[in-house]
């Protein structure tokens, strides 16, 4: 199993404040009932924050009119919206909300060139939260593809307070290809042009990089 990048420093401090909690403890208190119940959370703590970083390897299908997801989730939004950001004008929204168990990767959903990216700072609602689109910490990036502009958003749960993003403008995306990462629970949205036709239902899960969610038309 891979690990993110993103990872490292976290799984690294994790690990280190453990071990500083159960050494004294094995050192003083070997064979207390307690010791053993601390290691034993601990060990489910450092495994819980490692399986968050992982990041595994994806087969993504190649099309340019595909549009794939951009993180594993379950779908909660599909609907016609304003975007007032960058597109301004009519949009088929898709929502797909991250647990805390699923992988955090952001994959780009389309293949294009990056004509916008912006971060916001923001609140921290639940990112099920019907106002987290507009009021939570989030980066926008919208992709110029041959089929019309696709606008897609990381937006930060009640847990996620850091958002990452590596795209910046003019960069060339590619359907599948990673380009952030959302510590802790969390939420995409992309907008996609009203001719779009869309290939997933409510609560249906996605597997990031893979799940084709829409057909640019």
């Amino acid at each position: 199993m891979r690990i993110h990048k993103e990872g490292f420093q976290i799984i690294f401090f994790t690990l280190l404040g453990l071990l500083v909690v159960n050494i004294p403890l094995q050192y003083f208190f070997e064979t207390a009932w307690y010791t053993q119940a601390v290691f034993v959370i601990s060990l489910l703590l450092f495994i819980t924050v490692v399986q968050f970083f992982r990041h595994p390897s994806r087969n993504t299908p190649i099309q340019e009119e595909y549009v794939i997801a951009p993180a594993d989730g379950k779908v909660v939004v599909i609907e016609d919206v304003e975007e007032t950001e960058f597109i301004k004008g009519k949009c088929r929204q898709i929502s797909i909300f991250m647990s805390p168990v699923n992988v955090h990767v952001n994959r780009y959903p389309v293949t294009g060139k990056v004509v916008y990216q912006k971060y916001h700072p923001g609140k921290y609602l639940v990112a099920w939260h019907p106002k987290s689109s507009t009021e939570n910490e989030r980066t926008t990036v919208a992709v110029a593809t041959q089929f019309g502009t696709v606008l897609f958003r990381q937006i930060a749960g009640a847990l996620a307070k850091r958002i990452v993003c590596y795209a910046k403008v003019g960069d060339h995306a590619v359907n599948g290809k990673e380009f952030g990462f959302i510590k802790f629970g969390s939420r995409v949205d992309i907008y996609l042009p009203l001719e779009s036709k869309v290939n997933v239902t409510l609560n249906q899960k996605t597997v990031g990089g893979e799940t084709i969610i829409a057909y640019l038309n």
